[in-house]
């Protein structure tokens, strides 16, 4: 459940609404009821060649419909994006778990690079022609607000076993243009859900948590063109090696399960995958009578087809209420 640069992401023809890498270590875990604050500046660089650069060009319009192309280009692109996640956890239990509601809102600039050579063959009247080489170099970028992203969450605790359930979405509301390489929105909306689980031991400070979801994406009005549904894994292992500070790993798997549609798409099924691994640094600290949270992740890709692929790195800032004190043990009297 995650908005980075629209380009980041342009693993078909149309954009995929889920950025892998979102959920992390702890992500079962109970919260303190209240309001929380969530900061994150999120890095990305990627590239790709041929069959994903000829599918931005497909969807921004710079392909005639009646070329049946083949595109010799290299498709480079960065992101920096600043998200706010303003939370609230119920303390009042729902279904016998904790309730929370999230929204997610980032500013940020996205920037994008296209260079190659297009041939092919063009039908004009019945009559087939062939076409190219035409040189091209396109360059786009962009500052603004991504779309807004609302969370609905449950977890529920036993011991050292911990259980998420989540259901969450895209509000197309972002800066976005069906011609633009660069955007930051998506251009359509989108709905996900999952579960996750964390096992979490404070005795001897070991973590792993992993978060499976499924993402449908609606159809792109602009260019008439709908994302296959996605299936994405997140996982973080850890450990404390004080109870201030983490070390450990974090990966995630991402993989289009459906094949693309609407009328707009001339790419096939055209389904997408990316794998990512790394490592991640978290620090416990506190903030005044509240709790801060500081953790540092990166990821680097590997195994992608039908999509950009490169590096990310993330950090997270967090303030929270305060976990609350144990009770104080009433001295034993004895006669």
């Amino acid at each position: 459940m995650a908005l980075a640069s629209q380009v980041s992401r342009a693993d078909e023809g149309g954009v995929s609404f889920w950025v892998p890498g979102f959920f992390g270590s702890l992500a079962a875990t109970p919260q303190q009821p209240g309001w929380s604050w969530a900061s994150i500046y999120y890095h990305t660089s990627v590239s790709a060649g041929g069959d994903v650069a000829l599918a931005r060009e497909f969807e921004i319009g710079k392909v005639p419909g009646n070329l049946s192309a083949h595109l010799n280009a290299n498709l480079n692109a960065t992101g920096d994006i600043g998200f706010v996640i303003p939370s609230y956890v119920f303390a009042t239990p729902v279904l016998g778990g904790q309730a929370a509601v999230a929204v997610v809102a980032a500013y940020g600039r996205s920037s994008a690079d296209l260079n190659g050579t297009l041939t092919g063959s063009l039908t004009v009247g019945g009559t087939t022609l062939p076409f190219g080489p035409l040189s091209q170099s396109i360059s786009s970028s962009v500052t603004g607000f991504t779309d807004l992203v609302p969370q609905f969450s449950l977890r529920w605790n036993n011991g050292v076993n911990n259980y998420m359930m989540y259901v969450t979405g895209d509000l197309p509301v972002g800066n976005y243009d069906s011609t633009r390489l660069a955007n930051m929105g998506i251009g359509h909306g989108a709905i996900d859900g999952g579960g996750g689980y964390t096992y979490f031991d404070p005795k001897t400070g070991r973590e792993f948590s992993g978060v499976l979801g499924l993402t449908y994406n609606l159809l792109n009005p602009s260019t008439q063109y709908q994302n296959g549904v996605d299936l994405h894994f997140d996982w973080g292992a850890s450990q404390f090696l004080t109870k201030q500070f983490q070390v450990g790993l974090v990966g995630y798997a991402y993989k289009e399960i459906g094949c693309d549609s609407g009328s707009g798409n001339r790419l096939g099924c055209f389904q997408s995958q990316v794998f990512g691994i790394g490592p991640q640094l978290g620090f416990i600290f506190p903030v005044g009578n509240m709790q801060g949270y500081l953790n540092f992740k990166g990821y680097k890709e590997f195994d992608a087809s039908d999509r950009p692929s490169g590096w990310n790195a993330w950090v997270t800032f967090v303030i929270s209420p305060a976990s609350a004190p144990p009770p104080a043990t009433k001295p034993m009297i004895t006669k």
